[in-house]
């Protein structure tokens, strides 16, 4: 009876040790299942996210080009002066930027956009737009900028949208009347990043340049006695006399200033889409529309 009862014992921890092995055996089979499943779950979500950014969206392609950037966006950003008369100046009473170029950026958002409105003004300096150009912060630089083939290097332009020369602003009486008269000892006033600095110190090199960040400074400068005269493009030098009567232009251009609309090297898209812009804007007659607004007389024709 004892041996009956301890076999039937034996029988009954056998029994036990089959069902629980079964039982770690099925745990193991749907562990590695859910394992596997959600693993390829895992993949496929990771597929998703490469696809996808994870959103649901096509990510922007590295590749696309800044024009196709500017309409995905439906904005343009330009970079303009805030303190340059006549081409882009902050006006105090109503916090707008004004001038020339800042038209001109509008138009050109015009074309591009559909909408003139659809456009960010920057402020740059002659030193730091390009950098900024080149850092992202812009789409384009309309701020006075002269065409030269040192810039060509770092930046590419737009046909020629204003033609300029270099000059002198003295205050009235003074006895600087022209290039000539800037000898040893003249203090002459300029900005920097502006070619009106090398062309100064070529044309008249016993001259003392005294560098100034933007052309507000360095007329305040002039009227402070701090130089004898100013020197950059006479567009600009026309603007200082429009807020001040007691200063004049003197003498003739002594360089051609042809400005252009400097773009990111290698944007060849937006190039021909601003200077088709620019085509139109002269086509249509909204070219000297701004241009007489803005310097008081229509373009010369060549």
């Amino acid at each position: 009876m004892k041996t009956k009862t301890w076999m039937a014992a034996c029988l009954m921890l056998v029994l036990i040790s089959v069902l629980a092995l079964a039982g770690c055996g099925d745990q193991k089979e749907s562990n590695n299942g859910g394992n596997g499943a959600s693993g390829a779950s895992g993949n496929t979500s990771s597929a998703g996210k490469g696809n996808s950014g994870g959103n649901g969206e096509e990510p922007p392609s590295t590749n696309s080009s800044m024009l196709d950037q500017i309409k995905s966006r439906d904005k343009l950003v330009v970079g303009v002066k805030f303190d340059t008369k006549l081409f882009g100046l902050k006006n105090p009473m109503n916090d707008e930027v004004e001038g020339f170029d800042v038209d001109i950026a509008k138009a050109l958002a015009n074309i591009i956009l559909g909408d003139p409105a659809k456009v960010e003004l920057k402020e740059v300096t002659s030193k730091t737009r390009m950098p900024m150009l080149n850092n992202g912060e812009i789409d384009m630089i309309v701020a006075t900028m002269t065409i030269t083939d040192e810039r060509k290097k770092e930046v590419d332009f737009s046909d020629v949208y204003f033609k300029a020369g270099q000059s002198l602003l003295v205050k009235k009486g003074s006895a600087i009347k022209g290039l000539d008269d800037i000898t040893k000892g003249t203090k002459v006033l300029a900005v920097k990043g502006s070619t009106s600095v090398d062309n100064i110190k070529e044309k008249a090199p016993d001259a003392t340049v005294l560098e100034f960040e933007n052309y507000q400074d360095a007329f305040s400068a002039l009227k402070a006695g701090q130089g004898d005269t100013l020197t950059t493009d006479n567009a600009i030098l026309y603007g200082m006399v429009a807020q001040d009567g007691n200063y004049e232009v003197v003498g003739d251009t002594f360089t051609d200033e042809p400005y252009g609309i400097a773009i990111k090297k290698g944007e060849t898209e937006l190039v021909d889409a601003v200077n088709e812009g620019l085509k139109t804007l002269k086509s249509n007659g909204e070219y000297d529309k701004i241009y007489t607004q803005w310097i008081g007389e229509a373009p010369k024709t060549d």
